[in-house]
């Protein structure tokens, strides 16, 4: 009799078992497919990328992934090679005044950048036109502020620009006149430091980095690592935009990997 009742103890806990197994399997694979709720900091910041899928951002998935340890993936590989740069592009909102900090990791032949105040050019896929923090894998230019396709490099690491209005000659269609050796020519500049060297060598080669981007009214402030990199100051109100798309950048050129996480924003 013992035997028996323990033999339907045993099969009713093995039953109970598979069930119990069964429900947790489920309960995973349904918080995974919900969407994740924003989290907001004590600071003010609120993460746009949740680190497990690409919602709220559009881009070309043969270039940009989703890695399991949250972070995002821009990588480019001798057999994808671009023929112009690519962007993954935040699309649930356009800030004006901001804040933006992230963590970005980047191969030594990497060249990428963040984009804000930016415009989607219409019939190209997923390109970007406006202001970008730089960063490359070799430290030549991470931090400056460079608009892509249009005034190109407002500031050098180690420059503090104000960009005055343009000139009466220039047209906003012909920019190019006033473009030289990929540098706005009319740019005010003060130096940051005397040691732009010293300034670069506070950028990590190989492991993360953050970037935090302070971007108010018409100055825009670019730091990595808590290191002011670049400030820029545009007066030029025919070509400055007040708001516009966050996007992250693969470019052409190497084969290359990109990494970025943590990526928050804080809107004043």
């Amino acid at each position: 009799m013992n035997f028996i009742k323990n033999k339907y103890v045993t099969i009713a806990s093995a039953i109970l078992f598979f069930l119990c197994l069964n429900a947790c399997k489920t309960q995973k694979k349904t918080e995974t497919e919900l969407p994740v709720i924003q989290k907001i900091d004590n600071d003010g910041f609120t993460t746009i990328f949740n680190g497990i899928n690409l919602k709220g951002w559009v881009g070309d998935t043969t270039y940009w992934h989703v890695l399991k340890n949250g972070v995002l993936e821009g990588k480019v590989t001798e057999h994808t090679r671009l023929k112009r740069n690519s962007f993954i592009i935040y699309t649930e909102e356009q800030p004006e005044d901001f804040e933006l900090k992230l963590d970005y990791k980047i191969s030594q032949l990497g060249n990428s950048g963040v984009n804000y105040r930016s415009e989607i050019i219409e019939g190209v896929p997923f390109a970007l036109r406006g202001y970008q923090s730089d960063i490359d894998g070799k430290k030549r230019y991470v931090g400056q502020n460079y608009e892509e396709k249009k005034r190109t490099t407002l500031a050098y690491v180690g420059e503090r620009v104000t960009v005055p209005p343009m000139p009466a000659h220039i047209s906003k269609n012909n920019l190019r006149k006033n473009i030289e050796k990929n540098r706005w020519k009319s740019r005010e500049v003060a130096k940051l430091t005397e040691h732009i060297a010293e300034l670069k060598q506070q950028v990590n080669d190989t492991s993360w980095n953050t970037m935090h981007l302070v971007v108010k009214s018409n100055r825009m402030l670019h730091y990595i690592n808590g290191v002011l990199m670049s400030d820029v100051t545009d007066m030029d109100t025919i070509n400055r935009r007040t708001k516009g798309y966050i996007g992250v950048q693969v470019h052409t050129g190497p084969p290359m990997v990109v990494k970025y996480k943590n990526i928050k924003l804080k809107k004043e």
